[in-house]
C-alpha cells in the first residue's frame, strides 16, 4: 500500500513562482512512476507532469518551459516547481502514484493508470 501526500499549495500573482511538495508512504518501491494532475472547477482531472522511476520526466504541452518535475529518492518525495505562473493555472493539485508501469504508462499520465491519489493541494493564480 502506497500514500501520496502533497503541500505547498497556496495563492500567487499572475508570473510568479511555486513549489508543490508531494512524499510517497509505505511501500514506497512499489510505486515506480509518480505525477502532478490538476483539476479547475468544471474541468476534467489532467495530467501536468509525470517522472519515473529512472527518472524520465514528461510534461503536457501547457506546462512545458514552465513547470519542473523533480524527485528526492532519499525523501521518497517529488516536486513540482511552477514559475510563470498564469490565471489558467489555477486548480486543485493532486498528486499520483502508481502500481509498477512501464516508462509508456507513466508518460501517458491516464488517470485510470494512478492507483494512489493525495487530497490535493489549492493552487490560486491572481491577475
Amino acid at each position: 500500500q502506497v500514500t501520496v501526500v502533497e503541500s505547498g499549495g497556496t495563492s500567487v500573482e499572475t508570473g510568479g513562482s511555486l513549489r508543490l511538495s508531494c512524499r510517497k508512504f509505505g511501500a514506497v518501491y512499489h510505486a515506480n512512476c509518480m505525477a502532478w494532475f490538476r483539476q479547475a472547477p468544471g474541468k476534467e482531472r489532467e495530467g501536468v507532469a509525470s517522472i519515473y522511476v529512472v527518472g524520465s520526466e514528461y510534461y503536457a504541452d501547457s506546462v512545458k518551459g514552465r513547470f519542473t518535475i523533480s524527485q528526492d529518492k532519499a525523501e521518497n518525495t517529488i516536486y513540482l516547481q511552477m514559475n510563470i505562473l498564469k490565471p489558467g493555472d489555477t486548480a486543485m493539485y493532486y498528486c499520483a502514484a502508481t502500481d509498477p508501469v512501464s516508462g509508456e504508462k507513466c508518460t501517458r499520465m491516464r488517470t485510470s493508470d494512478f492507483r494512489y491519489w493525495g487530497q490535493g493541494t489549492q493552487v490560486t493564480v491572481s491577475s
